[in-house]
């Protein structure tokens, strides 16, 4: 059985393939049928304006053609009729129980409910969070993870081949920063005294990895304060530049202690911090199909293949000893350098040989979900992709904005004064996984979130996430009630007799029922979690108000088992789209 909305718009499509050739000139794009829910009753159940999309076309009064297209629709016993009204809509008059029988439909679905093919098994990659590697997660990487997740599952929802992957920025500065800070704090581990440098990582895990650096290493790796700091430049806020200065450290670093010992750091830092990346999304319910490393676009000869496609066609020249890609000739505002003129390549380099990557890896789209200030990067990787042959449409890329805290009303401090950021696991930890998933993705990814700690945590009506729990909780309830006062759940009878369900507040409820399986495609198509977050809220609203008018355990068998199929079927939805959002459908509240 599908969707009442999938009906009627397989019917209009048989109704206009009959017009084809006739009073129609051509066959009907099927985009141009379009069906939508009506806001009044007394207009049908469902409206379409096909005919005033078609008749110019066809030459014809709008309402006249909406007249012949009716005239074609076939009968069926979920429309009860079909009129012409205004200047040529197509309203649509359901059968008395045609809506009650999307109960049946959960019920025969279950959690594949809302499911389609849509996606059409085609691949997409969905890149996401992909932190530098250089510290916890803070609160605004937990927003790129929940979302990224929440799309993810729907796009699978929705039929789509989805691959999860985390891209690893393991190569480059921030990577030498890095291990020159933890070796730092491995000499002071050592006895070493020295002032830190200002743009150093200072946070107290740095402390950590490097006491596991002791103890892997010993003293194999001390140097005397006075061989590391001798002869270098300033330091801010010595009247020096911080950037210089840290530069400058990390080569004395590396000759003093080696490219290998050097490596030896960067690589326990690495693991240690990775690890508790992937242990902190793993147990906020975001996992990841690959972990790939930027690293190894280098290592396996990506960059240089990427590098050999612009050459071969002539889309990159050498200026001021350095490599450029034409990029103004794909729309972009300006060239770009790939190999600078020390021979080393930049991190467009790598980003467009990633994105080749993807696509010598087979998938259609490439979904990469990037913080709010990478405008200019998107264009930049698509006109390499075009550049090397691809389609740069293939790139599709989402910008995730800022979070801020709020507690009591206040806005939150957002990092301690050490400048360490509050990190996901302590927002975890405060509020729970339930209420950061949801109100991660509460507002949609281009508009800034506001996070209210204390309204997470409440257990109240005005918390949405419990609001929307405890619909499914409140079913739970009343099959224990049922048990109570002597009765079993009979799912035939129930099903048998959904005609009964005809109240003012179960027909609310169906019609929300009917609306999911649209929601979980248009939620797909524009990668927008928020809409199955606002259509929860409304079921869960018209299930309360249910609840709260009518009494489900009534003495009629029949009735009494026609609404507990229809709560039932409530709590199969709320569980299927919570679930999508990768939040909990507890039982008891």
């Amino acid at each position: 059985m599908v969707a009442l909305k999938q009906e009627l718009e397989q019917l209009l499509s048989v109704a206009l393939a009959r017009l084809a050739g006739t009073l129609l000139p051509d066959a009907v794009d099927p985009r141009a049928i379009v069906i939508e829910r009506t806001r009044d009753s007394a207009n049908g159940d469902f409206a379409s304006n096909v005919a005033m999309r078609l008749a110019k076309a066809a030459g014809l009064a709008p309402r006249t053609l909406a007249q012949a297209i009716v005239e074609q629709i076939p009968a069926t016993p979920r429309v009860l009729r079909c009129e012409v009204a205004g200047a040529g809509f197509i309203n649509f008059y359901l059968a008395g129980d045609a809506q009650a029988q999307v109960v049946r439909q959960v019920h025969e679905l279950g959690d594949a409910f809302g499911r389609n093919a849509s996606g059409a098994d085609r691949k997409i990659i969905v890149e996401f969070v992909s932190s530098n590697p250089t510290g916890p997660l803070h609160v605004g990487h937990g927003r790129h993870g929940a979302f990224g997740a929440s799309v993810s599952n729907l796009l699978a929802a929705n039929g789509w081949q989805v691959h999860r992957e985390y891209y690893i920025n393991d190569a480059g500065r921030q990577m030498d920063i890095l291990a020159a800070s933890i070796w730092l704090r491995y000499l002071e581990a050592c006895g070493e005294r020295f002032t830190f440098p200002a743009n150093g990582y200072k946070g107290e895990y740095i402390r950590d990895i490097a006491a596991d650096l002791l103890q892997h290493e010993g003293d194999s790796l001390q140097r005397a304060e006075g061989e590391l700091f001798g002869n270098l430049p300033p330091d801010e806020p010595e009247g020096g530049d911080k950037d210089t200065y840290i530069d400058a450290l990390i080569v004395r670093a590396r000759s003093l202690i080696g490219e290998d010992g050097f490596r030896r750091v960067l690589d326990l830092g690495l693991s240690a911090i990775l690890g508790d990346i992937e242990q902190d999304l793993g147990e906020f319910g975001v996992t990841f199909d690959r972990w790939y490393s930027e690293r190894s676009l280098a290592d396996n000869g990506a960059i240089d293949r990427a590098l050999h496609r612009l050459a071969q066609h002539d889309h990159v020249y050498e200026k001021d000893g350095a490599l450029w890609f034409r990029a103004t000739a794909f729309g972009d505002d300006k060239d770009r350098v790939v190999v600078r003129d020390n021979g080393i390549k930049t991190y467009f380099a790598s980003d467009i040989a990633y994105h080749l990557d993807k696509r010598e890896r087979g998938f259609d789209v490439l979904l990469d979900i990037l913080g709010s200030d990478h405008h200019g990067y998107v264009a930049r990787v698509r006109a390499g992709l075009d550049a090397m042959g691809e389609p740069g449409s293939s790139l599709d890329a989402l910008l995730v904005q800022f979070v801020t805290l709020y507690r009591g009303g206040e806005k939150a401090q957002m990092s301690t004064r050490s400048g360490e950021f509050i990190t996901l696991r302590e927002l975890r930890n405060e509020v729970g996984n339930d209420a950061c998933r949801f109100f991660y993705v509460m507002r949609g990814n281009d508009q800034h979130l506001d996070f209210d700690l204390e309204l997470a945590k409440s257990r109240s009506n005005d918390n949405p996430v419990y609001y929307i729990q405890y619909a499914h909780a409140r079913v739970a309830s009343v099959l224990k009630q049922l048990e109570s006062k002597g009765h079993t759940y009979d799912g035939a009878l129930g099903l048998a007799n959904l005609a009964l369900l005809n109240s003012v507040h179960e027909s609310a409820v169906l019609t929300a029922l009917d609306r999911y399986p649209e929601i979980i495609v248009l939620a797909g198509a524009n990668r927008a979690p928020h809409t199955l977050v606002h259509y929860l809220r409304e079921l869960a609203n018209s299930f309360h108000t249910y609840y709260n008018a009518e009494q489900f355990i009534v003495d009629d068998a029949a009735l009494r088992n026609a609404r507990l199929s229809l709560v039932l079927a409530v709590q199969q939805v709320v569980r299927n789209g919570l679930g999508l959002l990768g939040v909990s459908a507890p039982d008891t509240m």
